[in-house]
């Protein structure tokens, strides 16, 4: 019996990989998520904004970031400017707070766009996934460690677990487009 545990484990941090996209992907709701990219400097350490500051979602449209130590408040303050959020944080000079604006019908069809493209992405990595694994085994049985009947079965076992995470990606495309056009 052939062992395929390696290709699962490549297929499912294809799953969080793309779990981690969509987490980034602003739906018009206020996410935490969406600053999990960025890094301030905090006393010479690039630091996530979560680890130097408390990160609250008070209304779905808006997120509050209080600095445990109010001297890396304009850190956090440069570090949203400088990024690709989209969104001016104001700043009462103890909290951040970040307000999410209604995003338009174009908007939302661009971001389900993405999404879809995200989902595209991943399951071309899970393709390639099959791909190497495929390879492996043909390798395999040219090389006669396993038989011709043995490869036919793996191939059979191969594409199931490919079926099983597309479908998965599928899955995960599509709850993402109703959240988005939801808002």
């Amino acid at each position: 019996m052939a062992n395929y545990t390696e290709f699962e484990d490549k297929m499912k941090k294809t799953l969080v990989a793309l779990g981690n996209d969509y987490s980034g992907l602003r739906a018009g709701r206020a996410n935490a998520a969406i600053l999990d990219r960025l890094r301030v400097e905090y006393y010479g350490t690039p630091s996530k904004i979560n680890e130097v500051a408390a990160v609250s979602v008070p209304e779905p449209r808006m997120l509050v970031i209080q600095p445990w130590d109010a001297s890396v408040l304009k850190e956090i303050e440069k570090a949203i400017l400088a990024s690709d959020i989209g969104i001016t944080p104001t700043s009462d000079g103890k909290v951040i707070r970040l307000t999410f604006p209604q995003p338009t019908e174009e908007r939302r069809k661009e971001l389900a766009k993405d999404a879809k493209k995200y989902g595209e992405d991943a399951k071309v990595a899970i393709r390639n996934v099959r791909r190497d694994a495929l390879d492996k085994f043909k390798k395999q049985e040219k090389a006669h460690e396993i038989t011709e009947d043995e490869l036919k079965n793996i191939e059979t076992d191969i594409q199931k677990l490919t079926d099983k995470y597309v479908a998965e990606i599928d899955k995960m495309v599509s709850e993402k487009e109703k959240e988005i056009m939801a808002v």
